[in-house]
């Protein structure tokens, strides 16, 4: 299902940039690869000079072993969404609205309870974009989103004992951006 959406939305993208391919920005988010390592990749597409279109993947397979402790941040998220630019688009402050699904494994970082589980949710964020040069910009940014949790929680990341289990609502900082953009 996420590899279909996540198609979907190359395919609308690409579709759009071979008639307005000087409006098509992708960019990699630093502060996501010091979580822990997680790959990451967004592509945007100017619709006119106040608004643009985003889809986003980021994905983090791996877990870190000490010798006394395991410890990961693992999940595989698909979002896509939108940013409104008050001066131009991709240039300056910008607002934005997602939507977006995230599976996630994590755990072992501050104890060894481990989680794992389904969100769906929505967010909104705010950040400015500096130009570099012509094709090259600096994004930093924060936001937030919020939705509903199916989770289940281990008392280990190995032992399989259930502590809890469910759905919850909840709310969590999203895209912490120190990120490029490389527009085309």
């Amino acid at each position: 299902m996420m590899k279909k959406i996540f198609l979907c939305l190359s395919f609308i993208i690409a579709c759009g940039s071979i008639a307005r391919s000087q409006e098509l920005a992708l960019s990699t988010n630093f502060v996501d690869y010091a979580s822990l390592g997680t790959l990451n990749l967004e592509a945007s597409l100017g619709l006119s000079q106040h608004w643009s279109i985003n889809a986003g993947v980021k994905y983090n397979p791996f877990s870190y072993e000490t010798s006394e402790e395991t410890f990961r941040l693992k999940q595989r998220q698909i979002n896509a969404g939108g940013r409104y630019w008050p001066w131009h688009v991709y240039s300056g402050w910008w607002f934005s609205g997602l939507i977006g699904y995230q599976e996630y494994n994590e755990g072992g970082l501050l104890s060894e309870i481990t989680s794992e589980g389904d969100r769906f949710g929505a967010g909104l964020g705010l950040g400015y974009t500096y130009m570099l040069n012509a094709h090259l910009n600096l994004d930093i940014g924060a936001g937030f989103w919020g939705g509903y949790d199916i989770y289940t929680s281990y008392s280990c990341a190995y032992c399989g004992k259930i502590l809890d289990q469910g759905g919850k609502f909840f709310l969590l900082p999203s895209n912490i951006l120190l990120a490029l953009t490389y527009i085309f």
